[in-house]
């Protein structure tokens, strides 16, 4: 089955240069059924993701605000975080966890949400689907571009919470979103602390800047 991606089909996570294919999970205008497979999932949300891009009375930011508003209910942001920072989870106080998962949460919007205008006619199409370690699934996707050239492979790994499935991590060409960010905030935690991390993570956010190498020795 083909269906479309989202406006940012393929953007550059800069520190790593990851591509982040960012139909991560996102329905426009309604959550998912309880029962939805994973697949049905990912198929839901390109579909609708891509009517909001196509949605030519919305503006740039009209489009980001939307995305960003919807990715609650696709992803699991709880989990990721703690999956991004895994032993060093422990060493935040409840209020630094809260504080962290808010800034990491707008930091992605920021860092991806600025693509929404290269939005080019991509397509995603769903390759094949398997179980995982734990009770996962694997969602196995290729992103073609209309210019031609090779597509870009994305996987999407969701975990069921009650009754529905969401995403937990996107791995685009074989490297994990969760992975890459992991690296970099290990760093920057075990030479600083964990809130020289979320101090960090404010900064940038409030200058709109993505958290680049070298971070943690300055901002």
């Amino acid at each position: 089955m083909k269906y479309g991606s989202n406006a940012a089909a393929c953007v550059t996570l800069r520190p790593r240069g990851v591509c982040l294919f960012l139909a991560l999970g996102l329905l426009y205008g309604a959550t998912a059924k309880a029962d939805a497979t994973p697949r049905e999932v990912i198929e839901q949300t390109a579909d609708a993701v891509l009517a909001v891009l196509q949605d030519s009375t919305l503006t740039g930011e009209q489009k980001r605000q939307r995305i960003e508003d919807i990715a609650s209910t696709r992803f699991d942001f709880d989990t990721v975080a703690k999956l991004v920072l895994a032993r060093n989870w422990r060493q935040l106080s409840p209020e630094q966890q809260t504080r962290f998962k808010e800034e990491f949460r707008k930091h992605l919007s920021l860092t991806y949400g600025r693509n929404v205008d290269q939005y080019n006619n991509e397509r995603a199409e769903v390759t094949g689907e398997r179980p995982e370690a734990g009770g996962d699934w694997t969602v196995k996707t290729r992103i073609v571009r209309p210019q031609g050239g090779e597509p870009i492979r994305v996987d999407y790994r969701l975990r069921k919470f009650g009754e529905q499935w969401k995403v937990i991590d996107v791995i685009i060409e074989g490297t994990s979103l969760v992975a890459n960010f992991r690296s970099q905030f290990q760093e920057i935690v075990s030479r600083e602390g964990p809130e020289k991390l979320i101090q960090l993570l404010q900064e940038k956010n409030a200058r709109g800047e993505p958290l680049g190498q070298g971070a943690g020795s300055k901002s």
